[in-house]
C-alpha cells in the first residue's frame, strides 16, 4: 500500500527541494513533480503537498490536507504501523 502524506511547504532551498513540515516534523522533499510555483508564478511557500518517499506528488488545498491528516491520525488508533508515515522513524 502506498500513503501519501499531506505536509506544508516552510522553506524553499533551490530549485527542486524544500523543508515541508508533516505534523511538526519537518523533512526534505523534492518538488520536481509540482515546481517551486504556481500557474500564476507565485511561490509555494506555505502551500500544502502530498508527500510519497520524499518527492511532492501533487498540491492540495488545506481543507484537504487537514482531512486527509485527521484520518491518518485516527488510522493510528487503529494500526501503528501508520506512525513513522506521520511522525518519522521510531515514532507514532
Amino acid at each position: 500500500m502506498c500513503i501519501g502524506v499531506p505536509g506544508k511547504i516552510c522553506a524553499i532551498h533551490d530549485a527542486m527541494q524544500a523543508t515541508v513540515s508533516v505534523c511538526g516534523v519537518q523533512r526534505a522533499v523534492d518538488l520536481t513533480l509540482v515546481g517551486t510555483v504556481d500557474e500564476a508564478g507565485h511561490t509555494r511557500l506555505g502551500q500544502w503537498v502530498l508527500v510519497h518517499v520524499g518527492f511532492a506528488m501533487s498540491v492540495i488545498d488545506e481543507a484537504e490536507a487537514l482531512d486527509t491528516l485527521a484520518a491518518l491520525q485516527h488510522m493510528l488508533e487503529l494500526e501503528p504501523d501508520v506512525g513513522p508515515l506521520l511522525y518519522g522513524e521510531g515514532n507514532g
